[in-house]
């Protein structure tokens, strides 16, 4: 066997079977390795960034990494803005990334590069295997890495590595290290600040927003009346049933409004919510200077034990009552006539079905989705993390894969979505099934508002030819034909709700060319 086998071997023995590709030069022995794996399923995209988003929608569904495979340091540069994303949403990845055999690096050939100082801002851990010997090694360290530290783990594999001999060994899984415990004194303070009658806040993000430790706090909530919010995040249970948690608003002035009341802000997750940007005049935090942070826990914890421990302190039973969100979906009444977000939203929220994920890159068109989504069947619902964007349709194409009896509806802006277009390609010869609904709006609309924000009430031509997507206009359902995607173009609501409930009644990709008015 050779080194690349032993990379393979480690990964399955780890539960690591899916591997996102765009392989080179360098790699073609462990893509010969991949082969006599039938075990390990190859996933190709045609762009890095394909590849690295669709490792972070996986892992987000599956509760496990996915392995990538980036051709040298230009390869990995492709595929970091949604690496990005991924270290933001802390999602567990394992790239593998090529790189020259050891001994031609020093000839410096047209594709070398220092490809550790390219890992190092977007991964966790960033580690190189020192040659065949090493990586078992290697390999298990970046994956021990990548679920002890919620993030990205970056192995260089040089080729001589890859192809030179290694040992035969018995492997087992690797020992994951526990999670840290909670400081007690932050948990006494957490404790006495719940029963204080003070103003408080609950700040989550993580793995804190799945259902069932969604359920604890919602319970903590209703005893303690500690008001809920959640900061940007990899994955949350939204819908009827579950407990109501506040998404802390994107603009600054609604989020400084959102949390203005608050004495003391307990973080369970993120360190304390701040801006996107800063703006002329306003702040970069979003609670009030005088509030109390008191930071209990980060995403290393088991931020689910660590809500269930503060509800044994506060003596709040596993069973106690809290307020389920109520159904209403099929309530919603839906418009007639022309396309505009509130209209989209409403329609996809409607006839949304059970156990969805929606995966969000709407961004200015998201309409009244949040406010609607409470009520809704119960799903799961993936984001934009980072801000990178270019993040939507191969998040969505990872989702499906890493949760595959489950109906994915990605909704997708029209700008952002001609990042990482190739990721159609990927959902059409996988099969997937996904729903991608493009908000053609023929503009960046969210610079538009940003140019607002930053104080530029009126711009002229140079500005708004970098701000509009209208000369000449894309064509959506020319481009998902050409990717090998079955489409269509709705113009009204009407046209829309033909379109939206024949795609979620059929299996496999479909896209919606959404024109909105």
């Amino acid at each position: 066997m050779n080194g690349a086998d032993m990379l393979c071997d480690v990964l399955l023995v780890n539960g690591v079977d899916v591997c996102f590709a765009n392989p080179g030069t360098s790699e073609m022995h462990f893509v010969a390795a991949l082969d006599r794996k039938p075990a390990m399923r190859c996933i190709l995209g045609l762009s890095e960034g394909v590849v690295t988003g669709a490792a972070d929608g996986y892992a987000r569904m599956a509760e496990k990494p996915a392995a990538t495979l980036l051709h040298l340091g230009p390869g990995l540069a492709n595929g970091l803005a949604n690496l990005h994303n991924a270290r933001r949403a802390r999602t567990p990845i394992l790239n593998v990334v090529g790189d020259h055999a050891s001994y031609h690096l020093e000839y410096d050939a047209p594709l070398t590069s220092d490809v550790e100082s390219l890992a190092r801002p977007m991964s966790h851990w960033v580690g190189r295997a020192a040659g065949a010997h090493d990586i078992r090694r290697c390999t298990e360290e970046g994956y021990a890495a990548a679920l002890a530290n919620r993030g990205v783990s970056t192995m260089i594999l040089p080729a001589d590595a890859a192809w030179g001999d290694a040992k035969p060994e018995e492997l087992s899984p690797t020992a994951i290290a526990a999670p840290a415990g909670i400081d007690p004194e932050n948990l006494k303070a957490a404790v006495l600040a719940l029963r204080s009658g003070k103003r408080v806040a609950i700040i989550l993000a993580g793995r804190a927003l799945r259902q069932k430790p969604l359920e604890t706090v919602s319970r903590i909530s209703h005893a303690t009346g500690a008001a809920v919010f959640s900061t940007s995040s990899d994955r949350s249970a939204h819908g009827a049933g579950r407990g109501l948690v506040r998404a802390i608003p994107y603009k600054i002035e609604l989020a400084v409004e959102a949390l203005k009341e608050f004495e003391i802000a307990i973080c369970i997750g993120p360190a304390r919510p701040v801006s996107f940007f800063a703006y002329p005049g306003k702040p970069s935090t979003t609670l009030p200077p005088a509030c109390e942070i008191i930071q209990l826990a980060r995403h290393e914890h088991d931020l689910a034990d660590v809500l269930s421990v503060l509800a044994d302190e506060l003596g709040i039973s596993r069973d106690a009552h809290f307020t389920r969100n109520a159904f209403t979906q099929n309530g919603i009444q839906i418009p007639s006539g022309a396309l505009t977000p509130d209209a989209l939203s409403l329609v996809i929220a409607r006839h949304l079905p059970e156990n969805a994920i929606i995966v969000d890159e709407a961004l200015t068109s998201i309409g009244q989705y949040h406010v609607l989504a409470p009520g809704l069947h119960p799903h799961d619902y993936l984001r934009l993390t980072g801000g990178a964007i270019g993040i939507g349709i191969p998040l969505a194409a990872g989702a499906a894969i890493g949760a595959p009896d489950r109906k994915v509806v990605a909704m997708q802006a029209d700008g952002s979505g001609m990042y990482t277009v190739q990721g159609l390609w990927t959902q059409a010869r996988e099969q997937l099934d996904v729903v991608t609904i493009v908000f053609a709006n023929s503009a960046y609309r969210i610079l538009q508002g940003e140019m607002v924000g930053v104080g530029v009430n009126s711009y002229g031509h140079n500005a708004q030819r970098m701000l509009d997507l209208d000369a000449p206009k894309l064509d959506w359902c020319s481009l998902a034909k050409g990717l090998g995607v079955e489409s269509g173009r709705a113009t009204t609501v009407e046209e829309f709700v033909k379109l939206y409930t024949a795609a979620l009644g059929r299996k496999g990709p479909f896209l919606i060319e959404a024109m909105i008015a």
